[in-house]
């Protein structure tokens, strides 16, 4: 049958029946899309939580978080391994120190003046050398003062020889007298005139010395052996015997004594000790006790105690050959009073107040209380239940918790993970689960190449995350791309319209 064209009743009517069978197919394009991504959303959710219980099984057991009990760097919990340093309980002889600061003080202090007025021409010391007594050190111009001694030479001898003359004189009256040829009165004149010229050449003689004395004063040497301070004249000066600061300053600090204040209740005890000539050794050190300056032993207490402080000075001295210690250099003394045989001890970093953590042998750890004695250097003896050979914590005490687990690496490693994890806390937060040879690794990195590390892993975290979870997303674009394809061809059901209009013809 030859096709007809369709009325507008029946072409009204197709249209509104292929508008229809459109949005049936959009819609359960949509619904078929919304299912798949469902079903892909929940199938992701549930391998992440599956990934999550496997990691958490794999991993060390957990320590607890950051910010928990044990410090602003968070003990975390009993399961995760610590890294930590250990010392040892050893037994040994402890000394019980007094300490005190004290002032170094020279063995004897001397100013060096000009024993003449003059001026300066010669200098024959460098500041801060060491001299010996007697030393030239400087030179005053001695002119005027060998002129003084020349003048008072020539008078002498011209008496020396007024005395001679008239000694001989008396001798010839003395040969006249004999023989009764001379009056006795004239002996006796000239007996007095003799003894009037010996006075007179006494008299330059010592005028003589005293000018010799004046110009040997221009040669101007040590009056003590020491070490020079800085010179106070210059060349060409004129300097006085009433100088205040003189030409320089020596003292002697070889040896040298420190002077320093201790309890009186030690006073009794230690003037036994020093009475019976028992050794007090005393110790140097410097302004931040971390370096031994000297040592040497107790000489003298004082003969009075303080009433406003109830202290007595001490002084003692030290030998000081490589003259490391000045006069008037403050240093921290350390007296030895007494000796303990035979203390238990730790070192001084484990002690937690009353307790330390005592590392047992399958890696725990677990408080000990201990009654803190004395110190010595690096070293504290406690009375506790501890025993030779035992091991506490030194460092990273402040993560523990009891029955914590540790690994005990070196003190130096454990303040790098320390340091590692501050850094991490103020940029990204560092996983909490690193095994202890990771933590091992992150303490011999630089900060750079840990900050590195830590996003390489945060990096490859994020690359298996995506790499799970591309199934759903796959799944889940497929039916998207199914679902696209009628639409692409939504003209093709109006070929059937032909049949649908004959039908209805």
């Amino acid at each position: 049958m030859p096709n007809r064209p369709l009325s507008a009743p029946n072409l009204a009517h197709s249209q509104t029946f292929v508008k229809g069978r459109a949005r049936t197919g959009l819609i359960v394009t949509v619904a078929a899309m919304a299912l798949v991504a469902g079903g892909g959303y929940w199938w992701y959710q549930k391998k992440q939580a599956a990934d999550a219980s496997a990691a958490t099984a794999a991993a060390p057991k957990s320590g607890g978080a950051a910010g928990g009990r044990g410090g602003p760097r968070g003990a975390q919990g009993n399961s995760q391994t610590q890294p930590v340093s250990a010392g040892v309980v050893d037994q040994r002889d402890m000394r019980v120190l007094v300490s005190a600061i004290g002032t170094m003080s020279a063995r004897a202090t001397a100013v060096v003046r000009a024993k003449v007025s003059g001026e300066l021409v010669k200098l024959h010391f460098k500041e801060g050398d060491d001299v010996k007594a007697g030393q030239l050190l400087a030179e005053i111009d001695p002119r005027s003062f060998q002129a003084t001694l020349n003048q008072v030479q020539g008078t002498y001898q011209r008496d020396q020889a007024l005395l001679k003359n008239a000694q001989l004189d008396l001798q010839r009256y003395k040969e006249l007298q004999a023989q009764d040829s001379i009056a006795n009165q004239q002996v006796d004149t000239q007996a007095a005139l003799v003894r009037q010229y010996e006075g007179t050449v006494a008299s330059d003689k010592a005028q003589v010395d005293a000018a010799k004395l004046q110009l040997s004063y221009t040669r101007v040497t040590a009056p003590i052996s020491g070490r020079l301070g800085l010179r106070q004249s210059d060349l060409g000066n004129v300097v006085n015997p009433s100088d205040t600061n003189g030409l320089v300053t020596i003292s002697q600090i070889k040896p040298i004594d420190a002077v320093f204040a201790l309890p009186e209740a030690h006073v009794s005890t230690l003037s036994r000790r020093i009475a019976d000539r028992q050794d007090l050794p005393v110790e140097l050190w410097d302004r931040d006790q971390k370096q031994m300056l000297a040592k040497g032993r107790l000489n003298a207490l004082d003969n009075t105690i303080d009433t406003t402080t109830g202290t007595v000075k001490a002084k003692a001295a030290f030998d000081n050959a490589d003259a490391r210690l000045f006069a008037n250099q403050f240093v921290n003394v350390k007296l030895q009073v007494n000796l303990l045989e035979n203390a238990l001890t730790v070192p001084a970093t484990a002690v937690q107040n009353n307790y330390v953590y005592l590392v047992k042998p399958d890696n725990t750890v677990t408080q000990r209380k201990i009654t803190v004695g004395v110190t010595d250097g690096d070293r504290v003896s406690v009375q506790g239940d501890l025993q030779p050979g035992d091991q506490v914590v030194t460092d990273g005490i402040d993560r523990l918790r009891e029955g914590a687990q540790v690994s005990i690496i070196a003190s130096d490693k454990v303040n790098q993970v320390d340091q590692a994890v501050q850094n991490n806390a103020a940029g990204p937060r560092m996983p909490r689960n690193l095994p202890p040879e990771v933590r091992a690794k992150v303490a011999n990195m630089t900060p750079e190449e840990r900050k590195a590390f830590f996003q390489k892993m945060r990096e490859e975290r994020a690359a298996r995350g995506e790499a799970g979870g591309g199934g759903p997303e796959s799944g889940a674009s497929r039916p998207r791309e199914h679902a696209s394809a009628p639409r692409e061809g939504a003209s093709a059901p109006s070929a059937p319209m032909a049949p649908a209009s004959a039908a209805s013809r």
